[in-house]
């Protein structure tokens, strides 16, 4: 059983990078939230022994070699994103699909904010009040996630 689930969380893991892969362009380009990032949240949520924070961390040098940003900068972003999602793992489950929403909202908010305080570090150039979409468009996603068989709740009486 325990094999399944390890082999059910890297499955979706590959999926959501898969999903960052693909050629967004335009308008969608801006709205794309992180699903790597997203699927990470949801497994440190529901299966923090299966998903931890070094799992959290080699996503995150993927989506470095990925994206071709400075090496380390999505792993250290993921890494403490994820240390903030286990942090109070056991009392998520108990919030209503609001209050989980709101929380996901602001470790994804926090995600971007540490992105971008690493990449201003770098020197990269200015970033518009656009850079932060994504966390709403995540979250949008997230809130579809919640209400779909896939929620934790659900998951949680199995």
């Amino acid at each position: 059983m325990q094999h399944l689930r390890r082999r059910r969380v890297y499955l979706t893991l590959f999926l959501a990078l898969l999903l960052q892969l693909l050629p967004w362009s335009g308008f969608m380009l801006n709205i794309k939230p992180d699903f790597l990032l997203l699927v990470l949240l949801f497994w440190l949520l529901r299966a923090p022994q299966i998903c931890n924070i070094g799992v959290a961390w080699t996503a995150g040098v993927f989506m470095d070699l990925i994206n071709g940003d400075l090496f380390g900068v999505n792993a250290l972003a993921y890494a403490l994103t994820a240390f903030l999602a286990v942090m109070y793992q056991r009392r998520l489950i108990l919030f209503t699909v609001l209050q989980q929403s709101g929380y996901v909202f602001l470790l994804l908010f926090v995600n971007q904010i540490i992105l971008l305080l690493l990449k201003t570090f770098t020197g990269s150039e200015y970033f518009g009040w656009t850079y932060f979409v994504p966390s709403i468009s995540g979250i949008l996603l997230w809130y579809v996630v919640l209400h779909s068989r896939l929620s934790i709740h659900s998951m949680a009486r199995q």
